[in-house]
């Protein structure tokens, strides 16, 4: 039986142009059950663009839920109803390159638009409202939460409970054109500096340490690896942005880093570690004790979760998401990400073409700095993988 899905989607912008965002509700129109909620925050767009990517982002998340399922997208812009169902034209380019992309967002013989009025429209203008009020207010730029249906449990430090995110592609297109990089001109990339975090008590126990567990702050060694993480960015001079998780041991790191080089700290849940659970605290040999069957399905696929955790995944898909937000804020950008071991390597993953399950087979020191580039056509590429010759004797016991 084919499944379908509800989207009701809204965005409003306070200024048009001026702050905007968007709001999207996903249900289950058979039992009326909500799957998840979602909304993000645009420092500057008008309400069309706001309405539109929050169609593009129901029509993504519904796509990495379902494939083949069908979709009914409602929404109170008769702009974005009658351009995707083909009765008005778009004139402008912009507006278009959001069309196309909520065209390809999902099989659009699977998807029908349908125009509501306002008032029925209302939790997702709600969504929308509370975004902005947040945002504005300092808070978190995204909302994602997950109510039931197919969803997997996240738990989160920004949200009250997070979701798996929808798997937004990381790159432009889903099979991007393969360019020899550096041998064609393609301007200048998006460019990530990934940093990892300095040294807690638990890394350096080699335990399990991830999000809903405990927030643990840098221990002495910790501090004294950010600072010479921070020597080493202010010595390139390359960043113009810094970018942090919000627990604890990543924003101490990232305020290091800002010190130093003289930029503000942006704070987005979406590179937040992965939650492992039940898990957190343990060693992993306690864990393969304490948990013996589990711990092997964890191993043997990256769809299992720890009890009570975040699969592999899942992690990905958020952090696809926060890449995607990344690329579209920061065009031609260096940013400096701080953050986790696990969004660290599901994002040099998607760099580099490889398989979700190669993080099984990195290792990445604390403030050890991965560099990676998207370009305009696409594509991606790796340029370093975990620099450490900045830390000098400043490694723990197993490089830890």
């Amino acid at each position: 039986m084919v499944a379908t899905f509800l989207v009701q989607a809204d965005g409003g912008s306070r200024g048009n142009p001026g702050p905007a965002a968007y709001g999207t509700v996903i249900s289950d129109p058979a039992n009326g059950q909500t799957v998840a909620e979602l909304a993000e925050f645009f420092d500057h767009a008008t309400n069309n663009f706001a309405e539109y990517r929050g169609a593009i982002a129901g029509l993504e998340y519904v796509h990495s839920i379902d494939a083949s399922a069908r979709i009914e997208v409602r929404l109170d812009s008769k702009l974005v109803v009658e351009q995707m169902s083909g009765r008005w034209k778009i004139k402008n380019d912009d507006i278009r390159k959001l069309a196309l992309r909520a065209r390809d967002a999902h099989d659009p013989t699977l998807v029908e638009y349908v125009w509501v009025p306002r008032a029925d429209n209302a939790r997702a203008d709600a969504l929308v409202n509370e975004m902005l009020n947040q945002a504005l207010g300092g808070g978190a730029t995204t909302i994602h939460r997950g109510i039931g249906g197919n969803a997997e449990d996240v738990v989160g430090e920004a949200q009250e409970s997070e979701v798996q995110a929808e798997l937004f592609e990381a790159i432009a297109e889903e099979e991007p054109p393969r360019t020899m990089i550096g041998w064609a001109s393609l301007g200048s990339p998006t460019t990530l500096l990934l940093a990892r975090h300095g040294a807690t008590a638990y890394s350096l126990e080699k335990r399990f340490s991830g999000t809903g567990g405990v927030d643990l702050p840098l221990i002495e060694l910790g501090q004294q690896q950010g600072a010479a993480l921070a020597r080493e960015i202010g010595r390139r001079g390359e960043a113009t942005r810094i970018v942090t998780s919000p627990l604890l041991r990543a924003q101490q790191t990232a305020e290091l880093i800002a010190a130093e080089a003289g930029l503000p700290v942006e704070i987005d849940a979406l590179f937040t570690e992965c939650s492992f659970g039940e898990w957190d605290g343990y060693t992993f040999a306690e864990v393969r004790e304490k948990w013996p069957e589990e711990m092997a399905d964890w191993l043997a696929s990256t769809s299992v979760a720890p009890p009570g955790g975040e699969s592999f995944d899942s992690c990905q898909g958020r952090v696809r998401q926060g890449l995607r937000g990344l690329l579209d804020r920061y065009p031609g950008e260096t940013i400096v990400l701080v953050g986790h071991v696990t969004p660290i390597k599901l994002l040099v993953t998607d760099a580099v073409g490889a398989p979700v399950d190669s993080v099984y087979r990195m290792e990445l020191p604390p403030c050890s700095i991965s560099k990676l580039a998207w370009f305009s056509d696409g594509n991606s590429s790796m340029f370093s993988f975990a620099e450490a010759a900045h830390l000098h004797d400043l490694r723990g016991p197993a490089g830890s």
